[in-house]
């Protein structure tokens, strides 16, 4: 999936998934949507943001 199609699933910017990319911090609702538009379930966080177990 291109970062424009799960920035457009998400509701969220294409800049914002560029900097959750580059390690900068996001809002927990800016990860949900993320989690949500990637198909994964919520517990399932730690796959896409390590660390957040």
């Amino acid at each position: 999936m291109s970062k424009a199609e799960l920035a457009r699933k998400a509701g969220v910017s294409p800049l914002t998934i560029t900097r959750i990319e580059q390690d900068c911090a996001c809002r927990v609702d800016t990860m949900r949507k993320i989690i949500l538009a990637l198909g994964l379930d919520l517990s399932e966080r730690g796959k896409v943001f390590p660390g957040e177990d």
